[in-house]
């Protein structure tokens, strides 16, 4: 008997119909002979719902009771799909984040999990239940309920996996797995039918939505095969694994875009060895992400410094640098929004030369202007105006061999 972890997000649980559904697809699993341990999300929008409540006391609700609340609609999901399961005469076991055994650090708002006692679990398997755990939820060392941030649910789906060494995590989404681009900006995207941990961190890192960053890494770190398929409809859909086992006849295996991207110039600044750990320090305290970094030297005397941030944070990293000009010793801020970042991302690169070239000849020959440009072994991300985005997605996906002759629209989910 092999033991399977399922997650389904919001989407897949947005209905009575759907949980009805979703409850159908977890007793097959069981009938096939394998153990089950299910993650999911809050219905539809009940989190955004959530949130226009807690905004309707509060101009700024404080972080702990938010915790408090917003985790309140995950404990709905998994009563509701209990209560499914148990109507179709499957034996199902609730729990929240807490009861699963999931331990967090005390970080309101975007906790980290340190920790899985997987044996209230164990309990339950053991019992021939399913155990439903709510995604996205923990409880720190001093018993304070905490939320994981973006991607909660996909993060708590793959850590249960890694504790509870489960065989595989299956991520249930509204896709029919991960493609080669996002097919509403490319409809010759095709899907991938595997891809490795490496190439997948980087296409969630650049942009592309189907599974987040912090899970992509967990399972790379634990080695936990990934599966993401659709709830939708019965298809193959992506494994995410290790990348020995992969085919690399291809250099480039997706592109990537983000749409909210902004430049920040610093310029003037001293022209010393801390200069560069300083500003980025002070950023890094304001808990400002910091993407691309570009440098130049004036002269002994002074230097340039061009990053990109996420649109949201350009006011604040702004801010940041000029409340410490003193310190700093810069000249001028200089900023720019309404960018995009466009990615080619492939574990064959880096055996494959002429790949950054073929990218930058595509972007040029297309009229598009190249502002930034950050590489790495596996991939190469180009800023650009943000109106040109889809164009250059379209053109590298292309260019990069990538297309394929039937539209990718019709098995993107719905």
């Amino acid at each position: 008997m092999g033991l399977v972890v399922q997650k389904f997000g919001g989407t897949s649980v947005g209905s009575v119909e759907r949980i009805k559904k979703v409850a159908e697809r977890i007793a097959r699993t069981r009938e096939e002979g394998d153990q089950v341990v299910v993650t999911v999300s809050a219905m539809g929008k009940t989190t955004d719902r959530l949130v226009a409540l807690a905004e309707e006391i509060s101009d700024d609700p404080p972080q702990r009771e938010m915790d408090v609340l917003l985790t309140t609609g995950e404990q709905v999901s998994i009563a509701l799909l209990s209560m499914a399961l148990l109507e179709a005469g499957v034996e199902a076991c609730p729990m929240t984040g807490w009861q699963a055994g999931i331990r967090t650090n005390e970080v309101h708002g975007s906790a980290r999990i340190e920790q899985i006692d997987p044996t209230p679990i164990l309990k339950c398997l053991d019992r021939g239940e399913i155990v439903i755990v709510a995604g996205f939820q923990g409880v720190s060392e001093e018993g304070e309920i905490t939320t994981l941030g973006r991607g909660g649910s996909d993060t708590t789906a793959v850590a249960l996996a890694a504790a509870l060494k489960a065989d595989r995590c299956e991520i249930y989404t509204d896709v029919t797995g991960v493609f080669t681009a996002d097919p509403r900006i490319a409809p010759k995207a095709g899907k991938l039918s595997e891809i490795s941990f490496e190439e997948m961190l980087e296409m969630a890192n650049l942009g592309a939505g189907v599974l987040h960053p912090r899970s992509v890494e967990c399972a790379m770190t634990h080695q936990v095969p990934l599966v993401v398929r659709s709830s939708f409809v019965e298809e193959e859909g992506t494994w995410v694994k290790e990348a020995d086992s992969m085919e690399e006849e291809l250099n480039v295996r997706g592109v990537a875009h983000d749409l909210d991207v902004a430049r920040i110039k610093v310029l003037g600044l001293p022209n010393r060895t801390e200069t560069l750990t300083r500003l980025f320090q002070k950023l890094a305290d304001a808990r400002i992400n910091v993407d691309m970094i570009v440098t130049s030297e004036h002269d002994d005397e002074r230097i340039d410094v061009a990053f990109s941030v996420h649109e949201q944070e350009w006011e604040p990293a702004g801010q940041v640098i000029e409340n410490h000009q003193q310190e700093l010793g810069h000249l001028k801020i200089l900023s720019e929004t309404g960018l995009a970042k466009v990615s080619a991302v492939g574990a064959g690169m880096v055996t494959h030369p002429g790949v950054a070239a073929k990218m930058f000849t595509s972007l040029s020959d297309a009229g598009i202007r190249i502002k930034m440009v950050s590489t790495s072994e596996i991939k190469i991300s180009c800023v650009i105006p943000r109106e040109q985005a889809g164009k250059a997605v379209r053109e590298l996906h292309t260019v990069f061999g990538l297309d394929v002759k039937e539209s990718a629209l019709a098995t993107a989910g719905s």
